[in-house]
């Protein structure tokens, strides 16, 4: 008693020590209940930004991702577009490369047709002239062709030079009877009397058998009535009728025996 008689401003401190605390006490515990609040709230509020940032760096990478997906899309784009201009220059070579075979085949097929022509120009064929078959070459049969045709136009000077061209270039033809009888008409025309007497004569001699043969001996009794040879004349339209009766020349030949005196 004596202790606490002899401190009485420590007791008095106690008691207002306890009395401070009595009254913080409340207001510490309501602290510490909005602390907790704040705490759940903070949890709460760090767990959301962590789902939130969970979310943006997915959507982050989902982006990246994209944004790499494009580019190589873009990549890939451009390198289709480069390879559409390779496919069209392509495309171009080898319409040109096409072009350039046709052409090439173009000049093989003229080539092979000049040459075909070139051979065929070599190669006689089967001809029928005049009642006689025998083979001649293109070129032997138009040029008979063309030497008749100026016989046909009245071109007898052009005709007799044709001819006579036609049997030294060929002098074996199967045409040579009719160019010898067709020749002998030509001289005839050009009032060339003789010449004609021998041109006929050689196809009578050589080719007695001939279709012509009875108009050429009717062209040589008159070519010798040209000359003033009746006499020879008269044995030739003999000869002619004796040989062939039957032919027109024989009938045309006996008419002017019948004449010449």
């Amino acid at each position: 008693m004596a202790g606490t008689a002899r401190n009485p401003g420590r007791r008095s401190g106690w008691a207002a020590l306890a009395l401070l605390a009595a009254a913080w006490w409340p207001l510490q515990a309501h602290a510490l209940f909005n602390d907790d609040e704040a705490r759940k709230a903070i949890i709460d509020l760090r767990q959301r930004f962590e789902a939130y940032k969970a979310t943006s760096d997915l959507a982050l990478k989902e982006l990246r991702e994209s944004s790499a997906h494009q580019r190589g899309l873009i990549e890939l784009a451009s390198q289709i577009e480069q390879l559409r201009a390779e496919v069209a220059q392509l495309r171009g070579q080898n319409e040109e490369l096409a072009r350039h075979v046709s052409e090439l085949q173009r000049q093989q097929k003229d080539a092979q047709q000049g040459v075909e022509e070139r051979l065929r120009e070599m190669e006689p064929a089967l001809v029928t002239f005049d009642g006689q078959s025998f083979k001649a070459l293109p070129a032997e049969k138009r040029d008979y062709e063309s030497a008749l045709e100026a016989m046909r136009a009245a071109d007898f000077p052009q005709a007799e030079t044709a001819f006579q061209n036609f049997l030294r270039q060929y002098p074996d033809s199967g045409f040579r009877p009719s160019v010898l009888y067709w020749l002998g008409n030509a001289q005839y025309a050009n009032r060339k009397y003789r010449e004609t007497v021998g041109t006929h004569r050689q196809l009578i001699n050589n080719h007695p058998s001939h279709p012509r043969v009875p108009e050429a001996m009717l062209a040589v009794a008159n070519s010798l009535v040209e000359l003033k040879e009746v006499k020879a004349a008269r044995q030739t339209l003999s000869d002619l009728i004796k040989a062939h009766p039957a032919s027109e020349a024989a009938a045309v030949a006996k008419e002017r025996l019948a004449k010449l005196r």
